[in-house]
């Protein structure tokens, strides 16, 4: 399984990105693929996260009600649709899958993950 994180870019306080994750060689039709991001020196932290099998998507308390993780129907493409965003959103953002069907819990946990899509850059100004 390929992941390959896109969409990444400068923006200001307030505006908008939409990052997409595109997924090639995925068979299993069950798992999750969740985004994370890691500012400068700070630790990897969990964004967003959406499962295979019922689209059932979960959220970081810091992102809940500006992010948005969708996938499309052919489940090719995740994508994260980020609005409001705040200077503190500035980080590296990557994309993961793992094809077991983790609890809650465990899928916001990066140890989860499995396969791991190189990180595309967000940085908020003021």
């Amino acid at each position: 399984v390929q992941l390959q994180a896109s969409g990444g870019g400068l923006v200001q306080a307030g505006g908008s990105l939409r990052l997409s994750c595109s997924i090639s060689g995925r068979t299993s039709s069950s798992g999750v693929l969740g985004w994370f991001r890691q500012a400068p020196g700070k630790e990897r932290e969990f964004v967003a996260a959406i499962r295979w099998n019922d689209r059932s998507t979960y959220y970081a308390d810091s992102v809940k009600g500006r992010f948005t993780i969708s996938t499309d129907n052919a489940k090719s493409t995740v994508y994260l649709q980020m609005n409001s965003l705040k200077l503190e959103d500035t980080a590296v953002y990557s994309c993961a899958g793992s094809p077991t069907n983790w609890i809650t819990s465990a899928l916001k946990r990066s140890s989860s993950y499995f396969y791991w899509g190189q990180g595309t850059q967000v940085t908020v100004s003021s």
